[in-house]
């Protein structure tokens, strides 16, 4: 299915979010899945190089890549914003252009009507 078959309610989106430890990313992937703004949160590994406070810095982080609805987004950047360790945390929403049509009928039931 194609990102033009989908509204502004079904479209999909990958929502990118680093976090410092595992365990705080599986807190905030628990929270997003528990308040259905999302339908999976990937973890995975991953080494970062960042300009922070005028200094580069490397850490190791998790990337979480959420599976949400683009209407969902408003609701999962707050939650996010409220619940997170860091004071500017990463949320990056990145469009799915194309997907398997029963992948994202299955987003889209796993997931919360849009307020």
């Amino acid at each position: 299915m194609s990102a033009e078959d989908q509204d502004s309610e079904t479209r999909a989106v990958a929502v990118l979010v680093s976090a410092p430890s595992r365990a705080e990313a599986r807190r905030l992937a628990r929270l997003l899945l528990e308040q259905g703004l999302a339908a999976c949160v990937q973890l995975s590994p991953i080494d970062s190089l960042y300009l922070w406070k005028d200094a580069i810095q490397e850490d190791e982080e998790i990337l979480m890549i959420v599976k949400t609805r683009a209407a969902l987004f408003p609701a999962l950047e707050a939650l996010l914003r409220e619940s997170h360790g860091y004071e500017t945390p990463e949320i990056l929403a990145l469009p799915v252009s194309a997907g398997s049509a029963p992948y994202l009928e299955w987003l889209r039931a796993s997931t919360r009507d849009p307020a």
